[in-house]
């Protein structure tokens, strides 16, 4: 099974590159860490869907890509949000950038079976 994760980030915000690797790394990290409970101890359990332990496995690709506007990237958070596939929208703090206010920067989708994410992110632009 092919399987990938896809980054889909903001190009309308201007980032830095390293801000935008940051953002990158919180959603791929968190798309994955939603699956997950602490123990007592400080383990966490990862219960994750068979594409994602598949992806960790194998090949761990990733792929970012561009959209254009918070309201796209929201459109398309919702359209991911019913596939029952991992994703994670990613909201920065605005300590660094964007002067304080709080801001929808980047979406994870997936990982999962390349074809199941290409559903949402085949139109889109790579970085």
């Amino acid at each position: 099974m092919e399987t990938k994760q896809v980054i889909v980030m903001r190009t309308d915000l201007n980032m830095r590159k390293g801000k935008m690797a940051a953002q990158a790394a919180h959603a791929s990290m968190g798309a994955l860490l939603q699956y997950g409970r602490s123990q007592e101890d400080g383990t966490i359990i990862l219960n994750l869907p068979e594409a994602a332990i598949e992806w960790l496995n194998e090949s761990f690709t990733k792929i970012c890509v561009g959209i254009d506007s918070e309201h796209a990237l929201l459109a398309l958070t919702a359209r991911v949000k019913y596939a029952d596939i991992p994703y994670k929208l990613i909201r920065d703090n605005g300590a660094t950038e964007f002067g304080g206010i709080k801001t929808f920067t980047c979406l994870a989708v997936g990982p999962a079976e390349a074809d199941v994410v290409d559903q949402f992110t085949k139109e889109l632009k790579l970085l």
